[in-house]
């Protein structure tokens, strides 16, 4: 699987914004991979988010992830589920999705990011990278346990945790595909603003440094 952005755009109701509208803004700033997040959400308000978020994704060629629900991705059309430690496990999801759907997985180790690829995830989220963040996450991984994940595997990583728009570069440099940056963005004063700097940011990055 080929991440089609190094921006993971997260949907989420942190900044008090409506998933819908926050989706509409982060596409139009150019994210292509996105992840509708409601964790306190009901099962019928977050089905309705996700078919109403699926095919604004489809029309800009963008992927859109459920967070914890693979029932609600699949009946919302979307490309793929996001899964927790414990949340379903990979085996019986994958059953229930199919070969087509996009699974990533959560992984906090080397050795959790190891049995997701063993177990045909097709991407690992890793972190938390950084302390603070949306969690107010007290420790951070860090970039040199990203760097033993990225030894490790092959799956495309998305770092999360604590990340900002000023640490998107060092994050990339250790071997994450993709930033998945939640607070610098929901809380931002101007949204569209923040989401077009880091994609901007990204783009610069990658044309220092192409990959090979």
């Amino acid at each position: 699987m080929k991440l089609r952005s190094h921006f993971y755009a997260m949907v989420d109701p942190a900044g008090g914004h409506e998933p819908v509208a926050l989706a509409r803004i982060l596409l139009d700033a150019g994210a292509r991979v996105m992840q509708l997040r409601l964790k306190s959400a009901s099962s019928r308000d977050l089905l309705a988010a996700a078919r109403a978020i699926a095919p604004m994704c489809r029309e800009r060629g963008a992927i859109l992830i459920v967070d914890d629900r693979a029932d609600i991705a699949m009946l919302a059309g979307a490309d793929g589920v996001h899964l927790g430690q414990e949340d379903l496990p990979l085996e019986p999801a994958r059953l229930l999705v199919g070969r087509d759907m996009i699974i990533g997985i959560s992984t906090h180790s080397v050795e959790q990011a190891v049995a997701a690829e063993r177990g045909g995830a097709d991407y690992i989220g890793f972190g938390p990278l950084y302390p603070g963040g949306l969690r107010n996450n007290v420790a951070g991984k860090g970039l040199a346990m990203l760097r033993e994940v990225r030894a490790a595997v092959r799956i495309p990583i998305v770092a999360i945790g604590g990340i900002t728009e000023a640490t998107v570069p060092e994050a990339l440099a250790a071997g994450a595909e993709a930033c998945a940056i939640i607070t610098d963005v929901v809380r931002a004063g101007d949204i569209p603003a923040c989401a077009d700097d880091i994609t901007a940011k990204v783009h610069a990055i990658l044309a220092l440094n192409p990959s090979p």
